[in-house]
């Protein structure tokens, strides 16, 4: 395997693996909708996790300088968005199935495009990145063919880990006590609430500055 794509391979697993709000909403659609919505959200989230490599890969000085002038819209959207989905994703029953059927195509699309624009506005992911891609030395291959390898392995690591984290998920379902579903909502509410006070409070700290 090319050295190249296997390090970046690393990258995305490295960023996906943490088990932040993006982690936390996965498990909880899996649980809700079944493996499709978990995978389905994955795809979303190695999308975003391949545009931010093919910005970096395109030149990291300039990847820099595009972080810092969108660093604060993209804080105040991202923690808006992580609130919202906190407020959303709280059950609003006393139970939970702990499987339901398998959501129809449209709803999966939907899934898709939500975790892809949660993880491309998500801070977090973005500092990770940054820090990540400098120190595996990413930054320093600067041509076409080695951006292509590298945003090819930063979606395959990011992808592998949805895969198994969702299939994972779902497989052990069964064993889980009938009240898990409902505790992984909240968890995963609370989680996704946190990181946006979180990232709304950096961004006017930011603004005020």
């Amino acid at each position: 395997m090319d050295l190249l794509f296997f390090k970046a391979l690393l990258m995305g697993l490295a960023i996906a693996a943490p088990l932040g709000p993006i982690g936390a909403l996965c498990i909880q659609r899996t649980l809700a909708r079944g493996l499709a919505a978990g995978v389905a959200g994955g795809i979303g989230t190695a999308l975003a996790d391949a545009a931010y490599a093919a910005t970096a890969a395109a030149g990291f000085a300039t990847f820099a300088a595009v972080l810092t002038r969108i660093s604060l819209p993209l804080g105040l959207a991202g923690g808006g968005f992580l609130l919202w989905l906190g407020w959303k994703g709280w059950p609003r029953k006393t139970a939970a199935p702990l499987a339901a059927q398998a959501p129809a195509t449209r709803g999966l699309w939907a899934t898709t495009a939500t975790t892809f624009a949660l993880t491309l506005t998500n801070p977090a992911t973005i500092l990770s990145f940054a820090a990540i891609f400098a120190g595996l030395g990413l930054a320093r291959e600067a041509n076409p063919a080695a951006a292509a390898t590298t945003v090819a392995g930063v979606f395959t690591g990011s992808m592998l880990w949805w895969i198994f984290l969702s299939a994972t998920v779902a497989t052990l379902h069964h064993r889980l006590p009938p009240g898990f579903a409902l505790w992984v909502a909240r968890a995963s509410s609370l989680t996704m609430a946190a990181f946006g006070i979180w990232a709304l409070g950096g961004a006017l700290r930011q603004l005020i500055a």
